[in-house]
Protein backbone atom coordinates (compact mmCIF):
# COMPACT_ATOMS: atom_id res chain seq x y z
CA UNK A 1 0.00 0.00 0.00
CA UNK A 2 1.23 3.08 -1.20
CA UNK A 3 0.97 6.21 0.95
CA UNK A 4 -0.30 9.76 0.36
CA UNK A 5 2.34 12.31 -0.37
CA UNK A 6 2.85 15.04 1.71
CA UNK A 7 5.78 18.18 1.43
CA UNK A 8 7.46 16.22 4.01
CA UNK A 9 7.88 13.30 2.07
CA UNK A 10 8.40 15.12 -1.02
CA UNK A 11 11.04 16.41 0.99
CA UNK A 12 12.33 12.93 2.24
CA UNK A 13 11.95 12.03 -1.79
CA UNK A 14 14.60 15.14 -3.11
CA UNK A 15 16.87 14.22 -0.15
CA UNK A 16 17.14 10.58 -1.15
CA UNK A 17 17.57 11.19 -4.55
CA UNK A 18 20.14 13.67 -4.12
CA UNK A 19 22.03 11.28 -2.30
CA UNK A 20 21.66 7.87 -4.90
CA UNK A 21 22.42 9.67 -8.14
CA UNK A 22 25.87 9.73 -8.78
CA UNK A 23 26.11 12.22 -12.38
CA UNK A 24 24.02 15.84 -12.28
CA UNK A 25 20.56 15.86 -13.28
CA UNK A 26 17.89 17.91 -13.08
CA UNK A 27 14.26 16.80 -11.82
CA UNK A 28 11.45 19.35 -12.46
CA UNK A 29 8.05 18.41 -10.19
CA UNK A 30 4.85 18.44 -11.49
CA UNK A 31 1.19 18.85 -10.00
CA UNK A 32 0.62 17.89 -6.92
CA UNK A 33 4.01 17.80 -5.59
CA UNK A 34 4.38 21.19 -6.80
CA UNK A 35 1.05 21.61 -5.01
CA UNK A 36 2.23 20.72 -1.67
CA UNK A 37 5.61 21.81 -1.32
CA UNK A 38 4.22 25.20 -2.05
CA UNK A 39 1.26 25.14 0.14
CA UNK A 40 -1.68 25.16 -1.48
CA UNK A 41 -2.36 21.27 -1.03
CA UNK A 42 -2.03 19.24 2.28
CA UNK A 43 -1.45 15.85 0.57
CA UNK A 44 -1.16 14.14 -3.20
CA UNK A 45 -1.66 10.48 -4.54
CA UNK A 46 1.86 10.65 -6.44
CA UNK A 47 5.20 12.28 -7.38
CA UNK A 48 5.14 12.86 -10.85
CA UNK A 49 8.10 14.67 -12.50
CA UNK A 50 10.45 14.91 -15.50
CA UNK A 51 13.86 13.82 -15.08
CA UNK A 52 17.16 15.25 -17.06
CA UNK A 53 18.27 13.48 -18.97
CA UNK A 54 16.82 10.31 -18.48
CA UNK A 55 19.70 8.37 -17.40
CA UNK A 56 19.03 4.58 -16.47
CA UNK A 57 21.09 5.06 -13.07
CA UNK A 58 18.10 7.87 -12.13
CA UNK A 59 15.72 6.07 -13.58
CA UNK A 60 16.65 2.83 -11.22
CA UNK A 61 16.73 4.99 -7.95
CA UNK A 62 13.28 6.05 -8.51
CA UNK A 63 12.07 2.55 -8.90
CA UNK A 64 13.90 2.14 -5.55
CA UNK A 65 12.79 4.61 -4.09
CA UNK A 66 9.71 4.04 -4.97
CA UNK A 67 9.38 1.06 -2.91
CA UNK A 68 11.79 1.85 -0.20
CA UNK A 69 9.59 4.98 0.54
CA UNK A 70 6.32 3.13 -0.34
CA UNK A 71 5.71 6.65 -2.52
CA UNK A 72 3.62 6.31 -6.33
CA UNK A 73 6.75 8.01 -8.38
CA UNK A 74 5.20 8.72 -11.92
CA UNK A 75 7.10 10.05 -15.32
CA UNK A 76 5.01 12.12 -15.93
CA UNK A 77 4.87 16.08 -17.51
CA UNK A 78 3.12 18.58 -19.38
CA UNK A 79 5.21 17.93 -22.57
CA UNK A 80 3.78 14.41 -22.59
CA UNK A 81 0.01 15.69 -23.12
CA UNK A 82 0.36 18.74 -24.76
CA UNK A 83 3.49 20.35 -27.06
CA UNK A 84 6.45 21.53 -25.22
CA UNK A 85 6.41 25.14 -24.46
CA UNK A 86 8.86 27.41 -25.64
CA UNK A 87 11.19 28.51 -22.59
CA UNK A 88 9.77 25.95 -20.45
CA UNK A 89 12.99 24.60 -18.86
CA UNK A 90 14.11 28.92 -18.06
CA UNK A 91 10.19 29.60 -16.46
CA UNK A 92 10.78 26.68 -14.47
CA UNK A 93 11.58 27.61 -10.78
CA UNK A 94 14.57 26.38 -8.79
CA UNK A 95 12.89 24.38 -5.38
CA UNK A 96 16.92 22.92 -3.89
CA UNK A 97 19.94 20.96 -4.84
CA UNK A 98 20.32 17.75 -3.22
CA UNK A 99 23.68 16.03 -4.21
CA UNK A 100 23.77 16.38 -7.99
CA UNK A 101 20.25 16.99 -8.53
CA UNK A 102 18.74 20.26 -8.95
CA UNK A 103 14.87 20.17 -8.20
CA UNK A 104 12.47 22.68 -10.04
CA UNK A 105 9.11 23.30 -10.35
CA UNK A 106 7.74 22.16 -13.59
CA UNK A 107 7.43 25.63 -15.84
CA UNK A 108 4.01 26.35 -14.17
CA UNK A 109 2.62 27.58 -17.21
CA UNK A 110 2.49 24.52 -19.13
CA UNK A 111 0.93 22.76 -15.46
CA UNK A 112 -1.70 25.32 -15.91
CA UNK A 113 -2.33 24.44 -20.04
CA UNK A 114 -2.21 20.82 -19.21
CA UNK A 115 -4.55 21.00 -16.43
CA UNK A 116 -7.28 23.65 -18.66
CA UNK A 117 -6.86 20.66 -21.43
CA UNK A 118 -7.69 18.12 -19.06
CA UNK A 119 -10.08 19.86 -17.31
CA UNK A 120 -10.71 18.35 -14.30
CA UNK A 121 -12.44 20.42 -11.13
CA UNK A 122 -9.37 19.87 -8.85
CA UNK A 123 -6.92 20.76 -12.11
CA UNK A 124 -9.26 24.41 -12.54
CA UNK A 125 -8.39 24.97 -8.26
CA UNK A 126 -4.94 24.33 -9.12
CA UNK A 127 -4.61 26.75 -11.65
CA UNK A 128 -6.83 29.24 -9.90
CA UNK A 129 -3.89 29.31 -6.78
CA UNK A 130 -1.40 29.16 -9.44
CA UNK A 131 -2.90 32.85 -10.58
CA UNK A 132 -3.57 34.00 -7.09
CA UNK A 133 0.38 33.32 -5.55
CA UNK A 134 1.31 35.09 -8.34
CA UNK A 135 2.93 31.77 -10.60
CA UNK A 136 1.12 32.48 -13.83
CA UNK A 137 -0.31 35.67 -15.17
CA UNK A 138 -3.41 34.56 -17.42
CA UNK A 139 -2.75 36.76 -20.26
CA UNK A 140 0.35 35.61 -20.46
CA UNK A 141 -1.00 32.37 -20.47
CA UNK A 142 -2.74 32.86 -23.55
CA UNK A 143 -0.14 34.08 -24.93
CA UNK A 144 1.61 30.50 -24.79
CA UNK A 145 -1.16 28.63 -25.62
CA UNK A 146 -1.25 30.63 -29.44
CA UNK A 147 2.52 29.83 -28.76
CA UNK A 148 1.76 26.24 -29.11
CA UNK A 149 -1.22 26.37 -31.24
CA UNK A 150 -0.21 25.44 -34.39
CA UNK A 151 1.74 22.03 -32.71
CA UNK A 152 -1.45 20.86 -31.17
CA UNK A 153 -2.54 18.46 -34.19
CA UNK A 154 0.98 16.32 -33.70
CA UNK A 155 -1.04 15.03 -30.42
CA UNK A 156 -4.09 13.29 -32.02
CA UNK A 157 -5.49 12.90 -28.81
CA UNK A 158 -6.24 16.67 -28.24
CA UNK A 159 -9.44 18.50 -29.29
CA UNK A 160 -7.74 21.86 -30.16
CA UNK A 161 -11.07 24.00 -30.53
CA UNK A 162 -12.11 22.78 -27.16
CA UNK A 163 -9.01 23.30 -25.45
CA UNK A 164 -8.71 26.73 -26.92
CA UNK A 165 -11.92 27.42 -25.30
CA UNK A 166 -11.04 26.27 -21.90
CA UNK A 167 -8.01 28.53 -22.15
CA UNK A 168 -9.95 31.60 -23.33
CA UNK A 169 -12.87 31.06 -20.73
CA UNK A 170 -10.51 30.47 -17.82
CA UNK A 171 -8.57 33.57 -18.90
CA UNK A 172 -11.88 35.39 -19.49
CA UNK A 173 -12.47 34.35 -15.77
CA UNK A 174 -9.86 35.96 -14.14
CA UNK A 175 -10.35 39.58 -16.06
CA UNK A 176 -14.41 39.79 -14.22
CA UNK A 177 -12.71 39.38 -10.41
Amino acid sequence: MRQTVTAARVEQFMKALGQGVKEPARVFLVGGASAVLLGWRNATIDIDLKALPERDDLLRQLSTLKERLEINIELAAPDNFIPELPGWEDRSQFVRQEGRVTFLHYDFYAQALAKLERGHEGDRRDIEQMVKRNLVEPEKLLHLFAAIAGEIPRFPALDATSFRRAVEQFVASTRKE
